[in-house]
């Protein structure tokens, strides 16, 4: 009797270590990440860079059903608004665009995610949500590279965060998705939000900013396995080096600092929303495939877009917030 006793409970106990060891391995980052598939992000793209969207320019009908299906994206996967409730609009007045967006209002589209240990320290997700309309004759710019692939990925990175979430395996840190208006035509979105900030910038421990990252660079065409990265140790060597760490343990993409010069000649440093919070003292990475032949033409559309590249960079992008949400310190400005 005994020595069954002492056998059932042996038994009992593997089966529970194994169980235990199951959950952990299917509640790794990882394997939160492999849940940013090519196939959802075309699926999303197809939908956010159609001519239905009518090429998201700032303040117009089109720009309007974009941030539309960002919101009801997040609702849909429970992922709770920055302002509570079912809120998710940061409202931006017309006056400040400056007369360059028709006089009319627009809104950023925040989402968020509460850490569980330190809640005030906030990794900062974006993306810019507006192309460039269409045309005279009525020809739509849809923009899938310039920024749909930004934004479909981040929407992805939200998702496999709230599934972490759900297992109990939420970041440590907050984490804010926010979907900024108005880059086109001066990056008006995110100046107005490091000016009317929902959560303190000095509690905003990084930027990571995705612009364009569907496409290969012509000169990368013998070598597309590669992103580039800007400013991502000008105000934080500790920052790069979470990055190169990550993407040598889990992704391999060669990581190209090519453009990450301040007087580079195409001053792409300055030219994307991550820049805002960088002139704030926020440690910062631009994310960035370079320019191609389609960039700002009718021709950037969603079936140009390498999908597989897409969700290897986008895994790279939430597996580098997931550590930085998670890391036992936050990253030191240097």
């Amino acid at each position: 009797m005994k020595l069954f006793f002492y056998l059932a409970s042996a038994m009992l106990f593997l089966s529970c270590n194994s169980t235990s060891q199951t959950t952990s391995e299917k509640s790794s980052n990882l394997d939160y990440a492999n849940t940013i598939t090519s196939q959802s992000l075309m699926e999303k793209l197809y939908v956010y860079a159609g001519d239905e969207m009518e090429g998201r320019m700032t303040g117009t009908s089109g720009q309007k059903k974009a941030v539309e299906y960002i919101r009801d994206f997040y609702m849909a996967n429970g992922v709770a608004s920055a302002f509570g409730g079912d809120n998710y609009y940061q409202e931006i007045p017309a006056s400040y665009f400056n007369g360059r967006s028709n006089n009319k209002p627009s809104e950023n589209v925040l989402a968020y995610i509460k850490g569980s240990e330190k809640p005030d320290e906030l990794i900062v997700i974006s993306a810019h949500l507006d192309h460039v309309g269409t045309d005279s004759d009525g020809n739509v710019f849809n923009g899938a590279d310039d920024d749909g692939s930004g934004t479909v990925a981040m929407m992805e990175m939200a998702a496999a965060f709230q599934n972490a979430v759900k297992d109990g395996n939420g970041p440590k840190r907050s984490i804010l998705f926010l979907h900024v208006t108005g880059e086109e035509i001066g990056l008006f979105g995110s100046a107005y939000y490091v000016e009317n900030p929902v959560f303190p910038l000095g509690n905003t421990v990084a930027n990571l900013n995705i612009d364009m990252i569907g496409r290969i660079d012509p000169d990368k065409k013998d070598n597309p396995d590669y992103l580039y990265l800007i400013g991502s140790n000008m105000l934080s060597q500790e920052l790069q080096d979470v990055s190169t760490e990550v993407n040598n343990k889990y992704i391999n993409l060669e990581l190209d600092y090519k453009f990450d010069d301040p007087n580079d000649p195409n001053r792409f440093y300055y030219r994307s929303d991550h820049y805002n919070f960088a002139k704030n003292n926020i440690p910062v990475i631009f994310y960035f495939n370079g320019v191609h032949e389609d960039y700002h033409k009718m021709t950037d559309t969603p079936d140009k877009i390498e999908y597989d590249l897409l969700a290897k960079r986008s895994k790279l992008i939430f597996l580098t917030a997931w550590e930085l949400a998670n890391r036992d310190e936050r990253i030191k400005l240097d």
